[in-house]
């Protein structure tokens, strides 16, 4: 099909975008009716011109991306998806925009669309997800070749996107890495919710983007000549494209367009009569001209012919099975080598910092596993996230050097996820998640296998003090839901961690890794035992309390254990890596581990998540106030968290 250049067709293309925007969100009451009447001129060119997509195989690996970053314009999207012959979206899901149960939520939501590549709405996030889907595109490019790996990934963002600082993040390691397919287009209208952005900002986006090496044009969003010329002129660009274009925040409404009234809050009946007045629109509320739909349609199709171009290229490829093996969902059956990997472990009496035991965890899942995609935010070494199979260059990269970007790391591993072809992990200090929390939040609601390496976890780091020392984060994440926080005691139980992670295709987690050495306490290692969420370390029959902890201090407990052990005081001692893990149990599986004895909770960590497990008559040892800076030792023995200091209290509370 040709490209439509025709002024006339693309103007009454543009307006069928609008019309259905403007009528779908006043049914609603409720919307944004402002990105998407100002930016339809320039969709209509990308969808009908340039974009590379086909609505009957809307998975297609060689896609373009298009990531609508402004999430709140929203309809703009859904619009183009029943426009162009999406089929999993018909006139009624536009008539139930932003109703309970509709497909067409009030942002866009993954899974619910076949258009929609991310959940969109805080800002920046699709920015910096799309800059994922770039690199993931970059990488698999070198490794497989532009026959069957080239497209492009197209972000739509608006001045709000650009305020937030994730954006500086993602512009700045876009350019860095010469993503030159990556393509943002600004929704220049200078209008946010508050009124004029100069009310807030006086950045000039054109030398901000160019100076972290990107190219820029800056265009007229409503000339149909000029958007054409925009995207011709990027085709061959050789760094990351930033599209201004200049519109008009609701365009065509006489009464709100250019003003902030019409970003959020519906037309109204009356303002619409006479937008569609203004733009020659002469439907009823939810319909297009025949002849506009069938033209839309069309275009729809364009992308049929290379699809099926794509698929002749690659059934003749000698790479197809490997590639369509990267894409795969992979999940990881214990071996032989597995039970001598942990054998080893159990030998050697490996005592080392669960940080080093991921590390080397990563190392065996390496060998079987060939599409992780790992990383760090500029904690490499002590993160302890790469391996000896770790390339951050050549044709088979596998590793991304983030540098000091954790908003961005955490969000790109989103969008490589969502890309397809890697399992993303990346790490960073356990304080630092605060940082990741939006992002972390999306992996869960999008149901992504991503993997969070937080090591430093507690008061044990030691001398970089308070400020570094994480006492409210574990409840933080542990308050996610589909999020897995899994916090190892000692080298098996990391393994077993990791084992986890990998298997979960629709939940991301979270490895919480010490930086200090811990005990081997595991001596068992064919089943794993991580997975029930918690078990039993030791158990004695005769027990007359339980004492419950996680990572650095289940080994603390073990020690308290054993100097009851002397005074003639059984006891049982649980390891619970994972609370989510746990409360998936039967209630009589968390009855027998819970018992009916005094529990005993011992977590370097804030305790308020705690309490559902505690009773009037149990203990707990938490961190209820921030750190300090000194020896790791020291810091356990001055906030109680030693094994004379917790006796004293036990033997006070029990049995005076």
């Amino acid at each position: 099909m040709k490209k439509i250049i025709d002024t006339t067709l693309l103007r009454e293309m543009a307006n069928a975008i609008r019309s259905l925007s403007m009528d779908a969100i006043e049914k609603s009451n409720s919307g944004h009716p402002g990105l998407p009447l100002g930016m339809a001129d320039v969709v209509t060119v990308l969808f009908s011109n340039y974009l590379k997509y086909n609505p009957l195989y809307p998975k297609w690996h060689d896609r373009d991306r298009f990531v609508l970053s402004a999430g709140h314009g929203s309809m703009l999207l859904y619009a183009i998806a029943y426009l162009t012959g999406y089929k999993d979206i018909n006139i009624n899901q536009i008539k139930k925009f932003r109703q309970l149960g509709s497909k067409t939520a009030g942002h866009p939501e993954y899974g619910l669309l076949d258009c929609i590549e991310t959940t969109t709405g805080p800002l920046g996030q699709g920015l910096a997800n799309a800059v994922g889907m770039a690199l993931s595109e970059k990488i698999l490019c070198k490794k497989f070749g532009k026959s069957i790996v080239d497209h492009k990934t197209w972000a739509l963002v608006g001045d709000g996107c650009l305020m937030e600082g994730i954006s500086q993040e993602a512009i700045s390691l876009a350019g860095h890495q010469k993503l030159k397919k990556l393509i943002v287009l600004f929704d220049d209208n200078g209008i946010s919710i508050d009124g004029s952005t100069s009310l807030t900002t006086s950045d000039n986006h054109i030398k901000r983007f160019e100076a972290s090496n990107w190219n820029t044009l800056k265009v007229d969003g409503h000339n149909f000549s000029e958007i054409n010329n925009a995207f011709k002129k990027i085709e061959n660009s050789t760094k990351p494209s930033l599209i201004a274009f200049k519109t008009i925040i609701g365009f065509g409404s006489p009464n709100k367009s250019g003003k902030s009234d019409s970003h959020g809050s519906p037309l109204g009946k009356n303002e619409i009569k006479i937008t569609k007045k203004a733009l020659g629109i002469n439907s009823k509320a939810f319909s297009v001209p025949e002849n506009i739909l069938k033209l839309w349609r069309k275009v729809g199709k364009r992308g049929e012919l290379e699809v099926k171009k794509w698929n002749g290229r690659l059934e003749k490829n000698k790479l197809k099975k490997e590639f369509l093996n990267q894409f795969k969902k992979k999940a990881y059956k214990r071996k032989k080598t597995t039970n001598t990997f942990l054998s080893n472990i159990v030998k050697n009496n490996i005592n080392e910092a669960t940080r080093k035991s991921s590390q080397n965890s990563i190392e065996f899942f390496s060998r079987y596993i060939d599409n992780f995609l790992g990383g760090s935010a500029d904690l490499t070494g002590s993160n302890l996230t790469k391996v000896s199979s770790s390339k951050s260059n050549g044709k088979k990269v596998n590793y991304i050097y983030y540098g000091v970007r954790e908003h961005l790391m955490a969000a790109a591993m989103n969008g490589i996820s969502l890309h397809g072809g890697f399992i993303a992990y990346g790490g960073t200090f356990l304080i630092f998640s605060d940082y990741c929390k939006n992002s972390i939040r999306l992996s869960a609601i999008m149901k992504q296998r991503v993997i969070y390496v937080f090591t430093h976890d507690s008061i044990g780091l030691g001398e970089d003090g308070p400020t570094h020392q994480p006492i409210e984060q574990l409840e933080g994440l542990r308050s996610i839901p589909n999020l897995l926080v899994l916090r190892p005691c000692d080298a098996i139980e990391t393994f077993e961690c990791w084992e986890i992670a990998i298997e979960e295709n629709k939940t991301p987690t979270a490895l919480i890794l010490s930086r200090q050495s811990l005990p081997l306490l595991r001596k068992k290692v064919n089943t794993n035992f991580s997975r029930k969420g918690a078990y039993f370390i030791k158990k004695n029959v005769k027990s007359k309390i339980t004492f419950i902890a996680t990572g650095s201090e289940v080994s603390l407990a073990k020690k308290v254990q054993d100097i009851l052990v002397k005074k003639n005081i059984m006891s049982n001692l649980v390891s619970m890596p994972c609370v989510e893990l746990f409360e998936k149990n039967t209630s009589t599986y968390k009855n027998k581990i819970l018992g009916n004895n005094p529990r005993i909770i011992i977590e370097a960590a804030s305790g308020s998540g705690w309490y559902k497990y505690l009773r009037e008559n149990d203990l707990i040892f938490s961190m209820e106030k921030f750190g300090e800076s000194g020896k790791a030792k020291e810091l356990f023995e001055y906030f109680g968290f030693e094994e004379n200091k917790i006796v004293k209290k036990i033997l006070e509370k029990y049995f005076k």
